[in-house]
């Protein structure tokens, strides 16, 4: 009998501020353990958590993005459970009350666009970090991240299948960095996942027993966890099993999820609002200030894209795939107005050609949208090839200096001059006879061939355009 996964997201996105959530010991990451854990992180007797408004708005942030209710009152709670890495022996956290409830994201998955609902998006405070490979015998405790501020993001069981959890994750990961509320760094452990997963029958209502998969750090995890999870599940129902309700640790070194502990639910923990916390009241004023400096969102500056620049809903999609990706396209049409889809061809070909060869993010690419805008005009107003724009970028991302220094150095100026293209051609005519009858003949790729000695012959330089135009009224085609 056919299948269907059922699964849910938890992500924690680490938040962008440079204290914690309840201390003012820096979130920073790399430092020599211990050496940002303060007295409140540490939890000595006698003090009190203050909380940071700045994660807060970026809490309300996050709402305001995803079309979410933001409570205008909101509580803290304390999550009871031991762990060696918990100071207090519980977390500071959020249950009947978030600052955000509600919402969705909207991503494509082929050719469709999918939604996947949110029931909350609650702040609460990270755990420290047990060390297990550096120790013999024992393990050792670092409490840098203890305090580090999270908005843990969580969605309702609408995915379907591995692939559609990623495409989720890939665009949360992108709106979080696109409206500057977290780094988005996965191998530093600013935004992870934990992925609830289930099976039940094709045509089935009810939810099967679902495990969790915790601290999933990169999308390609995230995908063959599920994916064996899922594997894992079937196979021991076939079998007259029956899932327990547990979470689980993948292992990517021999891909597959391990038991670590029974599930948890709500009770277990013992939530109870903190009595050192205020309730949080989010005035009117609070919510129209951040949302007066939020950025255009995705989904805005697609279709303007497709509305203002003509294009397609795919290229959209593309070039509106990271804030920075966004801005360089913008950067390069206001240089060049009058040729965005050869803007857009560019930046999702070459330069994020390059970007993947060289495992670097746009920020950090040596050819900057003003310098590209500049070999982009060359190829508008046909002083190069785009066979010969690309040997031009190669030299620019080396830093050889800009479009036209590499151009006039090199020689690479496309000929454009109608006589001394016919010149050219009228030579390639005469050595090749054979080729011209075969045309002449309605053989369509012996006038390719002519093209082509024609720009051997100009070493490139040719344009191509000219050629075939002027080789046709040669030839009477």
């Amino acid at each position: 009998m056919s299948w269907e996964v059922v699964i849910g997201l938890e992500t924690h996105a680490q938040l962008s501020t440079v204290s914690k959530i309840f201390s003012g010991a820096s979130t920073a990451f790399g430092a020599e353990p211990n050496a940002q854990a303060c007295a409140i992180d540490l939890a000595l007797p006698g003090v009190l958590p203050v909380l940071n408004r700045g994660a807060v708005d970026r809490a309300i942030r996050l709402g305001l993005a995803v079309g979410a209710t933001i409570n205008r009152r909101s509580i803290f709670a304390r999550k009871n459970y031991f762990y060696p890495d918990l100071p207090k022996g519980y977390q500071i956290s959020q249950y009947e009350i978030p600052v955000v409830s509600g919402g969705h994201i909207r991503f494509p998955l082929g050719d469709e666009e999918k939604v996947v609902r949110l029931t909350r998006a609650h702040l609460e405070e990270d755990a420290g970090k047990s060390l297990h490979e550096d120790f013999q015998g024992m393990s050792g405790i670092d409490l840098n991240r203890a305090g580090t501020p999270l908005l843990e993001i969580v969605s309702e069981p609408d995915i379907r299948s591995a692939a559609e959890a990623v495409a989720y994750a890939k665009a949360l990961h992108a709106l979080v960095r696109w409206i500057d509320i977290c780094d988005g760094n996965m191998q530093e452990g600013s935004f992870r996942c934990d992925a609830n997963v289930s099976v039940r029958r094709a045509g089935d209502t009810k939810f099967g027993t679902r495990c969790e998969i915790k601290n999933l750090n990169s999308f390609r995890f995230l995908e063959r966890a599920i994916e064996h999870e899922m594997a894992r599940q079937i196979e021991l129902i076939e079998d007259g099993g029956h899932v327990v309700q547990e979470t689980r640790l993948y292992d990517p070194d021999r891909d597959e999820t391990r038991s670590m502990r029974s599930k948890e639910d709500a009770q277990d923990y013992r939530y109870f609002p903190d009595p050192d916390l205020l309730p949080v009241e989010i005035s009117e004023q609070w919510i129209e200030s951040v949302r007066a400096a939020m950025p255009e969102l995705p989904q805005a500056k697609r279709e303007r894209f497709e509305r203002d620049f003509g294009l397609s809903a795919y290229d959209a999609a593309v070039v509106t795939a990271s804030r920075e990706m966004a801005d360089y396209f913008e950067a390069l049409v206001a240089r060049l107005p009058s040729e965005p889809k050869l803007c857009a061809n560019w930046l999702m070909g070459e330069v994020s050609a390059r970007l993947n060869r060289e495992q670097i993010d746009l920020a950090r690419a040596p050819v900057a949208a003003t310098a590209l805008a500049g070999l982009l005009a060359r190829i508008a107003d046909g002083m190069v090839s785009g066979k010969l724009a690309r040997e031009v970028f190669d030299a620019m991302w080396s830093g050889e200096g800009t479009a036209d220094e590499i151009i006039d150095r090199r020689g690479l100026r496309q000929i454009s001059d109608s006589g001394e293209l016919e010149t050219l051609i009228d030579g390639v005519l005469a050595a090749n006879a054979k080729s011209v009858e075969e045309f002449r003949s309605g053989k369509e790729k012996a006038f390719n061939a002519l093209v082509g000695q024609v720009m051997k012959a100009s070493k490139g330089k040719a344009n191509p355009q000219q050629v075939n135009d002027l080789l046709r009224k040669k030839l009477g085609g």
